[in-house]
């Protein structure tokens, strides 16, 4: 029986190594599949900041998630990085994968945005999923205590609100200029998400 299987954690968590170790574990049975990302900060692959990579289908808001395994079958499973940002009914597409055509669905991403809340992508996979876990490998604050936040640090302070979406890394020498700002995310616990202290 085919499974779809969620599984989150923040940024740095080891979300898309594991997608890529799956991935070539079950290329290296003999088993065809795919690999989808979306907004992957290299473009059409799944990166790890492990510096691994394979080339993957990069998923639009416009993909038909469903139609897309339709038309690679015979196919024996999916693996979605970056599954946040995946629409509602995208997800709704993996779960129909799972049911109509019984394929292995392994979805990674994060659960939360900047501001703490849920991404749509990750909501309606929490609401789908046969099996939803975090990820094992904990990221840790600045303080020591397990982070569980991504906050978002514009110009060097934490920031609550903005566009949903702002591709950036977790380390200061790959902030990007967003209109003149630098951006970059922070792993916060949080209690330090909630002050904005990010131990500098």
């Amino acid at each position: 029986m085919a499974t779809l299987r969620f599984n989150f954690g923040t940024m740095g968590s080891g979300k898309s190594t594991v997608a890529l170790q799956i991935h070539h574990n079950l290329a290296n049975r003999q088993l065809f599949g795919l690999l989808l990302t979306t907004l992957d900060r290299e473009g059409n692959q799944v990166t790890s900041r492990l510096g691994v990579a394979a080339p993957a289908v990069d998923v639009s808001a416009d993909l038909d998630i469903y139609a897309l395994a339709v038309a690679n079958w015979p196919i024996h499973y999916l693996v979605c990085d970056e599954a946040q940002f995946y629409t509602e009914l995208q997800c709704e597409q993996l779960a129909r994968v799972v049911d109509d055509l019984e394929v292995d669905v392994y979805a990674f991403g994060l659960l939360t945005d900047f501001r703490g809340r849920l991404f749509e992508g990750s909501k309606r996979l929490l609401e789908l999923a046969d099996e939803h876990s975090p990820l094992q490998v904990e990221a840790r604050c600045w303080c020591g205590a397990r982070a569980t936040h991504n906050a978002r640090v514009v110009n060097g302070a934490v920031v609550y609100e903005g566009e949903t979406v702002v591709v950036g890394d977790t380390h200061d020498s790959d902030a990007q200029p967003l209109f003149g700002d630098s951006v970059r995310y922070e792993l916060l616990c949080r209690n330090h998400f909630g002050t904005g202290e990010l131990g500098d």
